[in-house]
């Protein structure tokens, strides 16, 4: 009676441009980082509704700000509030965007907090009064 030969070969499974098998153990399964902890800031929900409104107008799909008052069912003055976050500067509304998540509390910042910002129309004044706002440079 023959032995029994055993034969062992370790092969895992390569996802890339084309599956394949290749040899040896898989390498660990890469870790998928934590999402953050805490909510996106309501201020940079609503820029990203701006832009995302701003899009909607340019690309025809809605004629202007009344249709997305009804569809979103708020008032023309609401999103006239909204929209006018577009006329901040643009290093201004990307800080916006990328604010941290609020973890405990209400957010740092408001819509209603920069409006006096929004209203001023010098970029340079914008900037200025925002560094204030985040608290950058103290108030004067």
């Amino acid at each position: 009676m023959h032995g029994e030969l055993k034969v062992e070969y370790h092969v895992h499974r390569h996802h890339g441009p084309r599956c394949e098998l290749r040899e040896g153990e898989a390498p660990p399964e890469p870790c998928e980082q934590d999402p953050p902890l805490g909510n996106v800031p309501r201020l940079s929900r609503l820029m990203a509704l701006a832009i995302r409104f701003d899009r909607l107008i340019r690309d025809g799909e809605v004629g202007d700000y009344a249709d997305i008052a009804r569809l979103g069912h708020v008032t023309r003055p609401r999103v006239t509030q909204i929209m006018n976050l577009l006329n901040l500067a643009t290093d201004i509304q990307e800080e916006i965007l990328f604010l941290p998540h609020t973890v405990s509390g209400h957010d740092p910042i408001t819509e209603r907090d920069i409006r006096p910002i929004v209203a001023e129309m010098d970029w340079n004044k914008q900037r200025r009064m925002w560094a204030i706002e985040v608290g950058r440079i103290p108030s004067p």
